[in-house]
């Protein structure tokens, strides 16, 4: 399904293209504050992308206010575009949330989703991702995905 070719930049170009709370989040496995990014808030027509490699990640379809302050979605477009991985950080034991190419992190996918669509609530750090509104898809070199919508 993919026409582009995605790979990770060098760790010095990620550096360069990235804001602090960016690098900290997908290079680091860092956390931005709940309520904090836009993305959060964001119910715009599109797809969510690797902020590192421009790997398409998520779409707006899937994406629903869970409450909890961080963008959250039902399921990713390609399940081959996310990695899951065991975390056991924070004296919790969760499920981490990683692009398969820039093995950039991302978030966390829990089992309190909505019931009706799978079950599954991917909490996803707004800083990890970059939004491609469906107007500019074809522009930006996404123009397969618009069947989505």
């Amino acid at each position: 399904m993919a026409n582009k070719e995605y790979k990770k930049p060098s760790d010095k170009e990620i550096k360069e293209m990235l804001s602090e709370i960016s690098y900290k989040v997908t290079q680091e496995n860092g956390t931005e504050r709940p309520h904090t990014h836009e993305y959060d808030q964001n119910f715009e027509e599109g797809i969510y992308v690797d902020i590192v490699s421009g790997e398409p990640l998520f779409s707006s379809t899937d994406k629903y206010d869970a409450g909890c302050g961080w963008p959250s979605f039902t399921r990713p477009i390609n399940k081959e575009m996310v990695k899951e991985k065991k975390d056991f950080s924070h004296l919790m034991i969760r499920t981490e949330v990683r692009s398969s190419i820039a093995d950039s992190h991302l978030g966390h996918v829990f089992s309190d989703g909505p019931r009706d669509q799978g079950g599954l609530r991917y909490c996803i750090n707004g800083a990890s991702l970059r939004f491609i509104p469906k107007d500019k898809m074809v522009e930006e070199g996404y123009e397969e995905y618009l069947v989505l919508f």
